[in-house]
């Protein structure tokens, strides 16, 4: 093994700076202008080589973290899912239960509707019923009563010429000491007929 020599490097003297100095000084301003424009060509072309390893060459670090963001990625997908299902779940429940409500209400309005309009049809079915039978028992009522007034003008009359036809008696009587003076006056249809009469008395001492 051969030991390493330390490599003497020349140091610049004091006696060489200022010619240094001088040639820097005798540069021209196109050279200059030169050199500051290839720097920045050369700076961004470093930034895009570096740029490029960098895409090309993913750390390990990088990847596993990737890995544990899919990992979590996955997971909040699957708990977000859940909690829409379940969201979606209560909703559906909740419409079921309003539309059972309201299905119940509604039956009810129906059947108070349907109730009423009976009440009503029956009200008015009762009204008409009972205006016939008043209008009937007026009708009847008016038969009667010229029924009845034709009777009484009918037995009026009849009595009438049944007295004519049958006639009157009228008679006196009178009592003597032994006889009984009986007068009788007929009235008939055709005219008066009177008959007296003398009936003796046996009368005893």
């Amino acid at each position: 093994m051969e030991e390493k020599q330390p490599i003497k490097t020349e140091e610049p003297s004091k006696e060489d700076e200022p010619q240094q100095k001088e040639t820097l000084t005798h540069l021209s301003l196109e050279e200059e202008s030169k050199a500051e424009a290839k720097t920045p060509v050369l700076v961004e072309t470093q930034r895009v080589d570096n740029a490029n390893e960098k895409l090309e060459k993913p750390p390990e670090n990088q990847k596993k973290l990737s890995d544990k963001d899919m990992v979590a990625t996955k997971i909040q997908a699957w708990w977000r899912g859940t909690l829409v299902r379940r969201a979606l779940l209560h909703a559906a429940l909740s419409a079921c239960i309003i539309q059972c409500w309201w299905r119940l209400i509604l039956s009810k309005i129906l059947e108070k509707r349907r109730r009423a309009a009976l009440e009503a049809f029956s009200r008015e079915e009762w009204a008409a019923v009972t205006l016939q039978s008043q209008a009937r028992m007026w009708r009847i009522r008016r038969r009667y009563c010229q029924v009845l007034n034709a009777v009484r003008i009918i037995q009026a009359y009849w009595r009438c010429r049944s007295c004519a036809s049958r006639g009157f008696i009228k008679g006196q009587y009178r009592v003597t000491a032994n006889q009984l003076h009986l007068q009788l006056e007929i009235l008939l249809g055709s005219g008066p007929c009177i008959v007296t009469e003398c009936i003796p008395l046996s009368i005893k001492e």
